[in-house]
């Protein structure tokens, strides 16, 4: 299948016609990932059979060091319970 790159807002998007996303069980507002591999550009299903990913999953490529920091919100504005 041929399509076109059209703008939609400030981006660039393309069409996929029904029967396309129907091979793949994909609908309207389902999320995909994006990804380029050499000059192509992949779009890949998200979380599988509606399972969400780990936060290992979520996290697997993060190479930085992690140092947990206490945030002071001020004090409290309402009802909370500190």
């Amino acid at each position: 299948m041929q399509t076109t790159i059209v703008k939609w807002g400030n981006s660039q998007g393309i069409r996929l016609p029904k029967h396309i996303l129907n091979r793949v069980n994909l609908s309207d507002r389902d999320e995909v990932e994006v990804y380029v591999d050499g000059d192509n550009i992949i779009i890949k299903k998200c979380c599988k059979d509606g399972k969400h990913k780990t936060i290992e999953e979520r996290f697997a490529g993060f190479k930085d060091e992690y140092e947990p920091t206490e945030i002071d919100w001020g004090k409290p504005e309402g009802k909370e319970i500190w």
